[in-house]
């Protein structure tokens, strides 16, 4: 599967360390946005526990868009920076 991954952490030692159990997982898109393609649930699993082990909930914010072939499909954007693959995401 295939998940988006925002985030809005306060603390810059906290971010740091998110981001690079993020860098794991998927690619950087933008400054708080991963993209993790072919996530299968288990590593799906791993990575949001990892996340939310080094966050704190009470200030911090990570949101995880599970997002399927038809959806990417859809996708669009402007400017730099390219489209996922989506060959690459079609379940058969």
């Amino acid at each position: 599967m295939f998940f988006l991954v925002s985030f809005d952490i306060v603390e810059d030692p906290v971010r740091a360390k998110v981001v690079r159990v993020l860098k794991e997982y998927g690619v950087r898109v933008q400054k708080s946005v991963f993209e993790c393609s072919s996530l299968n649930e288990g590593q799906y699993l791993r990575m949001k526990t990892r996340i939310e082990d080094l966050i704190d909930a009470g200030v911090d914010s990570v949101r995880y868009y599970a997002l399927c072939g038809t959806c990417l499909g859809k996708m669009e954007f402007t400017g730099i920076g390219k489209a996922p693959d989506e060959e690459v995401y079609r379940v058969v």
